[in-house]
């Protein structure tokens, strides 16, 4: 197992994700805790020492049933990460009392890494809204030893966690970002990498496969990855992006079943990272999955003639990350955000944006299906 240096530790490179267990019968509340058990046993044995839970995963029993596997180690043999669930706004005046329910449920005296979860463009304003006291509670928990590293998760744009940042960067130690190949363009994660490093911030990476996107490629691009190492798995190449990443201390992977678990703890026996070639052609690879999505270069001309005063270029955005996930959580977040009359379904098809448009764009079309997609 490689092993990432954080301060005065040694945390192993690739970290187990608990949003994924396996579960029975394909219900997500019920996790198959044998198949759990054996996975952590093998984990251990292999070197993984970074464990990440959260308040919502698996319908709330994710930190129970990681606890419960983990508390049949020696606390000082792993490293157990949760999070503060901001996602839901009703929970921003409760931090005491969620936290100390996730000490419980975890079976522990301290959380080694705590999290603000899911900063974006829904929450951020009661994230900054100092009067839920968040922020000062956690840092509180700090100097008590009962958390020893704080840091943030976001799903957010540049803008929300620049935001974030300006108000509460001095006390973050690290932060958690959706970091993939795919998403170095497509979500802007490369401008937010190089925030973060503004910040002299390591980078944690969440979705290093896109929620099983990257896993699996049409032969087309997979044989292209092939003839430069044809001994690499299709799933190793996103996480050899991420080791060409100096910024990137941990991966996190919410692995499913034992087999997937075996795979990404091989992948990581060793680093190999990729050459400029190897890099340019990954990135061109990741340009031919995205063949389709709207070729939205953020120009702005259309924004200044459109009569309904819509951000286009932010719900492009947004469009084509929902046509291209199937759906997804990010763009009905990121929307719940903006004001009902800046929404798609606000677009009255005049098509004045279309007229100025360099890539031509069937702007107007767009929104309708993007609001149509949206009520589905």
């Amino acid at each position: 197992m490689i092993y990432k240096d954080f301060q005065d530790l040694k945390l192993s490179a690739l970290g187990l994700g608990t949003m994924r267990l396996p579960v029975i019968d394909g219900d997500d509340a019920r996790i198959d805790e044998k198949a759990t058990e054996e996975m952590v046993a093998y984990a251990m044995e292999h070197g993984v020492n970074y464990y990440d839970t959260a308040w919502g995963y698996h319908n709330g029993n994710s930190e129970l049933v990681t606890g419960k596997m983990l508390s049949k180690y020696p606390r000082d043999s792993f490293y157990l990460a949760t999070k503060f669930p901001g996602y839901d706004l009703s929970n921003m005046d409760k931090v005491e009392e969620i936290f100390e329910k996730q000490l419980e449920k975890c079976q522990v005296e301290y959380f080694d890494f705590y999290l603000f979860h899911n900063v974006c463009e829904m929450n951020i304003d009661a994230y900054l809204d100092r009067s839920h006291g968040i922020y000062e509670y956690l840092m509180k928990q700090k100097e008590n030893g009962r958390i020893r590293h704080l840091g943030f998760s976001a799903h957010g744009s540049y803008d929300v966690m620049k935001r974030f940042l300006e108000a509460y960067g001095e006390g973050m130690e690290f932060c958690q970002i959706q970091l993939n190949y795919l998403d170095w363009s497509f979500q802007d994660a490369k401008a937010k990498v190089e925030l973060l490093k503004e910040y002299k911030l390591p980078v944690w990476v969440m979705e290093p496969l896109r929620g099983g996107k990257l896993a699996k490629l049409k032969d087309s691009e997979e044989e292209i990855l092939k003839s430069m190492r044809p001994d690499e798995g299709i799933p190793a190449w996103a996480f050899r992006f991420l080791q060409s990443i100096p910024e990137v201390t941990m991966t996190l992977s919410g692995m499913s079943n034992m087999e997937q678990l075996q795979d990404n703890i091989r992948t990581f026996e060793t680093e190999k990272p990729l050459s400029n070639e190897e890099m340019d052609k990954l990135l061109s690879v990741a340009n031919r999955m995205l063949d389709g999505t709207l070729p939205c270069t953020a120009c702005h001309y259309c924004v200044s003639h459109c009569p309904q005063g819509l951000d286009i270029p932010n719900l492009l955005s947004l469009y084509n990350e929902h046509s291209f996930t199937g759906g997804g959580f990010i763009a009905p977040m990121a929307l719940s955000a903006v004001p009902e009359d800046k929404q798609p379904g606000a677009c009255i098809g005049c098509r004045s944006c279309e007229a100025v448009c360099p890539q031509q764009i069937k702007i107007s079309e767009a929104m309708a299906d993007f609001s149509a997609r949206l009520k589905a």
